[in-house]
């Protein structure tokens, strides 16, 4: 073409690949003004110009782009209508517009990008969790599987054998959760998978159009960007809760169940543990009626249900109204805390015993009661066991001692939604009781 050389004063881009006015030519005053535009940062818009790419000299790697009718590079990018511009044809329609170097906007505009495939990034990661705690659950339940099946078998062993029909009844029901819970982990990870890879795919074009250069990164960086946002802006994953086995439903009160048959060899506990709620540190009795607090923390999987933070362990029954009561054998145990909390508490961080934060309990420590108000309790002896009582609809829960059936303290509030069993046990250190014990109703 018969454009002069582009602008090569400070800021401007390289020159390479510019094709360079005849040595006999005149000069172009156009070009001369354009030049002059460029220097001061006065070019502006247009509508799309042709253009065309010109392969550069071999030592170069970068695609050049050059407009067709006057061979020169796009060496300018109007803000205003997102694109690069001509500066030899377009000045003149760009006079109100904003127009930077293509150089200053490529770099302006990846920054942009990759602080989207870091969006992407992280949210790939929160996935990831997800789906690592998913696989941690799976293998919990594997286990949860073999030692539920094997109290179990305990538990029908010590019936006749024309209980057998019975054992393998609950064995049955029991499986059928485990593949049917085993289904909802599977199709939640395959979501999760799904997900993961989508995100993959969209890392991989955003960290594909940062390799691109200049002209070809700003015509298709926009879709890449549109695409890369609208994925980070997806809901971050939320683990299904109850997608455990409910061992308790299983193994809780699975004598008594079937009490029209053994009436005389039944027993009956009003709280049965929910182990999926159990701290790591604490253990449970095999027919989940007693905890004990261990040196060595058990690798759990971080469910929604169980407590993270504390070592405490909930009923697996819940109370939304009446009258509930139930005796807890706490011996000579120095350090305990008993009563109910409401389903909403924080389990995974920090959480507060006390009313105002929905637990209503009775707290040993070092040979001295509260309320879990900060108020001191008095009693006459040390306390052997304790009769939790809740009257729901009256809102109140009580303490007794059931050796005489004096009354230790009460909570009154306002319940609003449903209350659990509640157990935080910390060491026994010497003491001879070093579990506390729900103990069973006489049928």
């Amino acid at each position: 073409g018969k454009g002069g050389p582009g602008p090569s004063g400070p800021g401007q881009y390289s020159s390479a690949a510019r094709p360079h006015r005849a040595r006999d030519s005149p000069p172009d005053p156009t070009t001369e003004k354009t030049s002059e535009l460029l220097k001061r940062g006065e070019l502006l818009q247009d509508v799309t110009p042709p253009y065309q790419l010109r392969s550069p000299p071999e030592k170069e790697k970068e695609v050049v782009v050059v407009c067709n009718k006057h061979q020169e590079g796009y060496k300018l990018f109007c803000e205003d209508e997102d694109r690069a511009v001509c500066p030899v044809c377009e000045f003149s329609l760009h006079q109100s517009h904003k127009v930077v170097p293509v150089e200053e906007a490529v770099s302006d505009l990846k920054e942009q990008l990759k602080s989207d495939l870091k969006s992407l990034q992280d949210k790939r990661n929160k996935y990831k969790q997800v789906e690592e705690t998913y696989n941690e659950m799976r293998e919990h339940m594997k286990k949860q599987l073999l030692s539920t099946e094997r109290q179990i078998r305990a538990e029908f062993n010590k019936l006749q054998q024309f209980l057998k029909e019975e054992e393998e009844s609950t064995l049955a029901a029991l499986r059928e959760e485990e593949e049917q819970k085993g289904r909802t982990i599977s199709k939640e990870m395959k979501m999760i998978e799904e997900q993961i890879s989508s995100l993959s795919d969209s890392i991989s074009a955003v960290e594909e159009e940062l390799q691109k250069h200049s002209v070809p990164f700003l015509s298709s960086y926009k879709d890449t960007q549109s695409r890369a946002r609208a994925q980070s802006s997806v809901s971050d994953p939320q683990l299904v809760s109850g997608a455990l086995i409910d061992v308790a439903k299983h193994l809780g009160n699975l004598s008594f169940r079937v009490w029209e048959k053994m009436k005389e060899k039944v027993h009956f506990s009003p709280v049965i543990l929910d182990p999926n709620t159990a701290s790591g540190w604490l253990y449970l009795s095999d027919d989940l009626t007693s905890v004990i607090r261990r040196d060595t923390k058990q690798q759990l999987p971080d469910n929604p249900e169980r407590n993270t933070n504390y070592a405490t362990v909930f009923g697996s029954e819940g109370f939304s109204s009446g009258k509930h009561s139930w005796e807890v054998e706490v011996g000579d145990h120095p350090d305990w805390n008993v009563g109910l909390i409401k389903e909403s508490v924080e389990r995974k961080g920090e959480c507060f015993v006390s009313p105002k934060y929905g637990i209503w309990c009775l707290f040993h420590h070092s040979g001295k009661y509260t309320n879990g108000d900060g108020q001191t309790v008095t009693v006459k002896k040390s306390l052997q066991r304790i009769r939790v009582q809740l009257d729901y609809d009256r809102g109140e829960v009580s303490f007794y001692d059931p050796e005489d059936m004096t009354l230790i303290c009460t909570h009154r509030d306002t319940f609003t939604e449903k209350l659990f069993p509640y157990f935080h046990v910390w060491k026994a250190g010497d003491a001879k009781t070093s579990e506390i014990k729900i103990c069973e109703n006489e049928i």
